[in-house]
């Protein structure tokens, strides 16, 4: 089994939705991505996206966008984001480790590079925001072939002709983007999520994450009921965007609060 399948087996296991946190790579500088990425592991977190920055993140709210200007400005390369993995790894060698951007940083030098560079660095996942599976024929398989999983991202408007397309070759989980819209700036009303969440487990025995909108522990704590994972990014990226490199005690005590939201949710669930 995978570092995915493995922390969605154990979530799975403990009758709780996995917690999956984002911050952007390199911010607020490559140096002091190390004791963020530690305080997520200590506060709960059972997966860590890491975001790739880049000059056009069509699909990212105010936040994300101010994220990825800070880790550009310091200089951030996509062979700093590989490093930073690759020390993650050593750190954490059980903790998923998902790569999340666009196209253009991941195929500029061939996605048989950078899925080869991904797979050394121990990235157990890769989410391409900009490449449909429709045109995914070279990033996907490649990925694929170096044993990193292609995450696919569902939406609100992915209906029942497309989602077939959508989760042919997808791998790790499915990502159900929950707002028709950018990261951070609205909310989804839970009994839209939990009609979507219902439709894509029907269709895929993936484990099934929610994310964008989700802001604090009574968000993911209503969504943890339903989901299998809960994706939380802006929110984690604010504390980052107001603190910088102070940040990591206080990411490690709000992670540590969605953690226990999940948790509870679990214990509701069970009762």
């Amino acid at each position: 089994m995978s570092r995915l399948s493995d922390a969605f087996a154990r979530t799975r296991a403990e009758g709780r939705a996995a917690l999956v946190t984002f911050v952007t790579g390199g911010d607020p500088t490559p140096a002091d991505m190390g004791p963020i990425l530690d305080a997520l592991v200590a506060g709960g977190a059972d997966v860590i996206e890491l975001g790739m920055p880049f000059t056009d993140p069509m699909a990212d709210g105010p936040a994300i966008q101010r994220a990825n200007l800070r880790a550009l400005g310091a200089g951030t390369t996509t062979a700093d984001l590989l490093a930073i993995a690759a020390a993650f790894r050593e750190r954490h060698p059980s903790v998923p480790l998902v790569l999340m951007g666009y196209a253009n940083p991941m195929v500029r030098r061939g996605p048989e590079w950078f899925a080869a560079e991904a797979a050394r660095a121990g990235v157990d996942g890769v989410i391409c925001v900009d490449i449909p599976p429709e045109q995914d024929g070279a990033l996907g398989p490649a990925l694929r072939s170096a044993g990193v999983a292609p995450i696919r991202l569902a939406t609100p408007t992915t209906d029942a002709a497309r989602l077939p397309v959508v989760l042919e070759g997808a791998s790790g989980f499915l990502y159900y983007v929950s707002v028709a819209g950018i990261t951070g700036m609205q909310q989804a009303g839970q009994a839209s999520i939990e009609a979507a969440v219902a439709r894509f487990k029907a269709a895929t025995d993936l484990p099934v994450a929610v994310g964008f909108g989700v802001r604090g522990p009574e968000q993911a704590e209503a969504i943890g009921r339903v989901a299998d994972g809960v994706v939380v990014g802006s929110a984690i990226v604010d504390l980052i965007g107001e603190h910088g490199a102070a940040a990591a005690g206080l990411v490690r005590e709000f992670t540590a609060t969605l953690s226990a939201a999940l948790r509870r949710a679990a214990q509701e669930k069970a009762a």
